[in-house]
């Protein structure tokens, strides 16, 4: 049986891991050369702590106030657009505390499921991606994001999560290699970090070995359908046949499905990054930081990337390295000896993450077309629910039991 797959980042790939597993014959296309999306320049979290969705109450009206702040941590780009009027809509509706407390449970599963399997990949044989269990520090220094850490830790709690308030002075003794300005933080010593470019890679590589073909700068135009069935994609230079179709392309996704007759109401969330090489910024545990919305992740050693925002625009819209000025900025407020030069254009990574309007993914086989499996809309969580999700893929494909309940991430649950 062939199955292609339309999307060559962590959630193509993973899929293609546990098909190749289950015997399929597996081919993976994609728009690009497969080297620089959303999936290499995240912030690299494999984070159970992450229960919220994107869409929380408050988000809108603190989101309208960031628009006047061109260095501000949350953007949205006034637009005419269906595709944005669709999706604002939804994601207001969705911004209600029965949401967040509705999506808590099956964002806590599926992390947990995916932290496992990362684990598990930790043991495979050609697979290197500098898995770091040690947790996570989310420091605040506002006496408002004190009681919001609060808040965090009973929910967390509540979950079985384990995480823990941590004071200034113990804050320091957990990273003791610059001064930190901040009142303290939460710990979640439950969350992991692993270097996505070097996962990403790694993953490639053991799939080619292992008979999985690859199409890079193939975008795919239409389907072709019989009845019920798609036999087939077409793209601008080529027809591809196969059995089952896995429709993992990001933000990309929404409209390969309206081909499909589906809505999934999503906009490319534009994060930034900057990742510097044995420079003079050290972290020992992955940070974030609350109130800028910013993230710092050490890889790989020797490496440390500074990453943040959140920018709903055009697909096609310029960089704006306010917004990276916006992140080193912040990064100094919480750590003062860090005075972080804003790098040249060309050294700075951007891409688009796939914002569901409720912030949970779509994943699951769709009702008209049984043999097209969707998983997309994974937010700033690709990377966290990557191997969960391909785990899942693989199941739905080959029609084995699910490892968790999927009903609350319905493909459909839009249309």
């Amino acid at each position: 049986m062939e199955v292609l797959i339309i999307g060559g980042g962590i959630i193509g790939l993973s899929s293609a891991f546990y098909l190749q597993q289950a015997g399929y014959a597996v081919t993976v296309i994609d728009r690009t050369d497969m080297q620089q999306g959303c999936s290499y320049g995240n912030a690299g979290y494999i984070c159970p702590s992450h229960f919220v969705p994107l869409a929380t109450p408050g988000i809108v009206r603190q989101g309208l106030k960031w628009m006047l702040n061109a260095k501000s941590p949350f953007y949205i780009r006034p637009s005419l657009s269906p595709d944005m009027i669709s999706w604002g809509w939804q994601f207001m509706k969705s911004a209600t505390r029965a949401h967040v407390e509705r999506s808590a449970v099956p964002l806590r599963d599926i992390a947990l499921l995916s932290k496992r399997l990362y684990e598990e990949w930790t043991q495979t044989p050609g697979l290197d991606f500098s898995y770091d269990p040690q947790g996570m520090l989310e420091l605040f220094n506002t006496e408002e994001n004190a009681h919001h850490a609060e808040e965090t830790i009973k929910e967390a709690k509540s979950l079985g999560l384990d995480a823990r308030l941590i004071d200034k002075a113990t804050l320091q003794n957990m990273e003791p290699d610059t001064a930190i300005n901040a009142l303290g933080a939460v710990y979640f010593p439950g969350d992991a970090q692993l270097y996505p470019n070097q996962l990403m890679n790694s993953l490639k590589d053991w799939l080619r070995t292992h008979g999985v073909q690859f199409r890079g700068n193939e975008e795919v135009t239409g389907f072709i359908t019989d009845g019920n069935k798609v036999k087939g994609v077409k793209t601008k230079t080529a027809v591809y046949a196969a059995d089952h179709i896995v429709v993992a392309a990001g933000v990309w996704s929404r409209d390969l499905a309206r081909e499909l007759q589906l809505k999934i109401p999503m906009v490319g969330g534009r994060g930034y990054s900057v990742t510097f090489e044995n420079g003079p910024y050290k972290v020992r545990h992955s940070v974030i930081l609350s109130e800028a919305r910013v993230a710092i992740s050490p890889m790989n050693g020797n490496k440390i990337r500074f990453g943040g925002t959140m920018e709903i625009t055009g697909l096609n819209a310029p960089p704006r390295m306010q917004r990276v000025q916006g992140i080193l900025e912040s990064v100094k407020r919480y750590f003062p000896a860090y005075d972080i030069p804003l790098p040249a254009a060309e050294d700075v990574w951007y891409g688009y993450r796939p914002c569901s309007a409720d912030g949970l993914p779509h994943i699951g086989t769709l009702e008209r077309y049984p043999n097209v499996t969707v998983a997309t809309g994974h937010s700033m969580l690709g990377i966290s629910l990557g191997a969960a999700t391909g785990k899942l893929v693989g199941e739905l494909v080959t029609r084995a039991p699910l490892s968790m309940d999927i009903s609350p991430f319905k493909v459909e649950r839009f249309s």
